[in-house]
């Protein structure tokens, strides 16, 4: 482009000396070569001047980006900050895009799911597995349990444990401990028989013993059994009762909310406490890494589904889509409302680690070609105006 520029100033030229001092129509064609000879020059000037000086001279205002490329990375930054990290465009933006619906379109595609869920695992089960004991160790020693310690637990406990209680959600716990107790009291009447013996007196005759082992397990097992099938029961309510009133003393009472943390700072200083927890992380991390890796594995399958569900659900579920439309514009909108000047400053920061030169070349090498069509036009301009003005004065 610099050269078609400039071939049609070397043009203009080469026509102005051909017609110099000719009359006739022919000053008319030296007329608009010297206004279109003024014009390349001027809008070469022009161009030229923003990226460096003209043939090296230091003129005041030029190599205008050079010298400035602060104070238009700067400028740049404003504009973008102020023109598109804001709240209204990005929501304007996320409601256009029908992100939430497009998302449900692709998972809901042959294969997308299986490929996120994919590539999810191999990430997962890579991420676990870099994670060692030693790692989990420090942040169970120096972390969580000083954590705990510090923190007086009881009365959180008391409020949950009065939560549960009033929800009803211990009733299928008890029912599951009855039940097993049933069975085993039932399955178990040797064993039973076995504790009475060994405890009774050496002097009562085997026959009793036997007698009143036997006696004792029917008991315990017709009392659970009627615990178990009895919502009413004396027992359930007597259980209900103590733990209604261990929750409101875990909350109001001092000397309980005392014994409590005492009972915490024994347990949590035991050294097994942090053994038995890197060692149940250590389980689940080996069972999470094994179901991630099996690719017909029931928690990759079970995953597949679920987000061929979402996927379905947010394709054809307007009110979805809306409830996921707004979550990420409401997200959008909080970063670049604290966060939109920090991003912007990414292009201040960009220009300003540039050299004023790598600036201007930079810049130059992604609008110099418009640039130079100012040049041809500037070139074609002059001309047409150097014509007109020449008539008009032939004219006069």
């Amino acid at each position: 482009m610099r050269a078609f520029a400039l071939s049609l100033l070397v043009l203009a030229a080469v026509i102005y000396v051909l017609t110099l001092d000719r009359h006739g129509a022919w000053a008319y064609v030296n007329a608009a070569a010297e206004a279109a000879m003024v014009g390349a020059i001027a809008d070469w000037f022009a161009v030229t001047a923003l990226f460096r000086h003209p043939l090296g001279l230091p003129i005041p205002h030029t190599a205008i980006i050079p010298k400035r490329k602060q104070a238009l990375g700067e400028s740049l930054q404003e504009f973008v900050a102020e023109n598109f990290l804001n709240e209204e465009v990005i929501r304007d933006r996320v409601t256009s895009a029908e992100v939430s619906r497009r998302l449900g379109e692709w998972l809901a595609s042959p294969g997308q799911a299986e490929r996120v869920v994919a590539i999810g695992s191999r990430v997962l089960a890579d991420g676990l597995s870099y994670v060692k004991a030693d790692d989990v160790t420090a942040i169970v020693q120096h972390a969580i349990v000083p954590r705990l310690m510090e923190e007086p637990l009881a009365p959180a406990t008391g409020q949950l444990l009065a939560e549960v209680l009033r929800d009803g959600s211990h009733v299928g716990l008890v029912d599951l401990a009855l039940g097993e107790l049933h069975r085993w009291l039932v399955d178990n009447e040797g064993e039973i028989a076995s504790l009475v013996e060994d405890r009774a007196p050496w002097w009562t005759p085997q026959w009793v013993d036997s007698r009143l082992a036997g006696r004792i397990q029917r008991e315990a097992v017709a009392w659970v059994q009627d615990i178990r099938d009895d919502p009413d029961h004396r027992a359930r309510q007597a259980l209900d009762h103590w733990l209604t009133q261990l929750a409101h003393d875990l909350q109001h009472d001092d000397d309980t909310r005392a014994r409590a943390e005492a009972l915490k700072a024994r347990v949590l200083s035991q050294p097994r406490v942090i053994d038995t927890a890197v060692a149940l992380w250590d389980g689940l991390r080996r069972a999470l890494v094994g179901s991630l890796q099996d690719p017909d594995g029931m928690l990759r399958a079970r995953a597949v589904e679920e987000l061929h569900s979402v996927g379905e659900r947010l394709r054809t579920d307007a009110a979805w889509q809306l409830r996921l439309d707004t979550i990420i514009a409401d997200a959008g909108a909080y970063v670049v409302t604290h966060y939109g000047n920090e991003i912007a400053t990414v292009i201040s920061a960009t220009v300003e680690r540039w050299d004023g030169k790598e600036t201007a070349e930079r810049i130059e090498l992604h609008v110099g070609r418009d640039l130079q069509f100012i040049r041809v036009n500037g070139t074609v301009v002059g001309a047409l105006a150097g014509l007109v003005i020449h008539t008009l004065s032939v004219l006069l």
